[in-house]
């Protein structure tokens, strides 16, 4: 369920060359399926700025960053990636790594195939550019996420992705729920308590003047 103007609920980050027709695809699908509202960049007009695409991160409850090997090729993947890291940093963002039959390790060490790609694109970017990557790279990395192994069933794999994102926009909502009640009911009081003391206030400044 895709909507271009609506707040979305998940963010699908991902090397689309890679992707697009095949794991991505299924992975739509099952959210559609759900009713998951979502937003992936193949509906993004090619040519636009990346600032687009950043706006529909920070509109986004969730982020799904797939790592798989050709990943690291993308400076556009990776910039989405540090966009994300500093959403989850102020926790305004919630962050799930999927390792699409790649290891965290090598994600997190920019090793293997995945590091060797990252390492190309690094060759053509500049030294400050290169540290926000790796610092994404490493600190998504490290968060609770899933992985799917060669020889592992896709269809199992696309269910319990599903599944956990169900799980987590649940989660989210009792916890905006919780905040909103909070907010109204303590709001509420705090607003009648300064009500008081401004009352109390005038009341003395008014007795003192009659005094004088």
């Amino acid at each position: 369920m895709y909507s271009p103007t609506e707040a979305h609920q998940v963010f699908l980050n991902y090397r689309g060359e890679e992707l697009r027709y095949s794991f991505v695809s299924h992975l739509i699908d099952a959210f559609e399926r759900r009713g998951i509202d979502f937003f992936v960049d193949k509906y993004e007009q090619r040519g636009k700025d990346l600032k687009n695409l950043l706006v529909r991160i920070q509109e986004s409850r969730i982020a799904l960053a797939i790592f798989s090997t050709r990943y690291a090729e993308s400076s556009w993947c990776m910039d989405e990636l540090v966009k994300m890291k500093k959403l989850a940093d102020k926790e305004k963002l919630q962050v799930i790594p999927i390792f699409y039959k790649v290891r965290p390790r090598d994600v997190r060490k920019q090793t293997g195939e995945f590091g060797e790609n990252f390492w190309t694109l690094a060759r053509a970017s500049s030294g400050d550019q290169i540290k926000k990557w790796k610092e994404a790279l490493e600190c998504i990395s490290y968060k609770m996420g899933l992985s799917l192994k060669d020889k592992s069933s896709e269809a199992g794999f696309v269910k319990k992705i599903a599944e956990e994102v169900q799980r987590v926009i649940a989660a989210i909502e009792i916890d905006e729920e919780k905040e909103n009640h909070f907010v109204n009911h303590f709001g509420e009081k705090r607003k009648k308590a300064c009500n008081c003391e401004c009352e109390l206030l005038i009341s003395k400044r008014c007795k003192t003047k009659k005094n004088l």
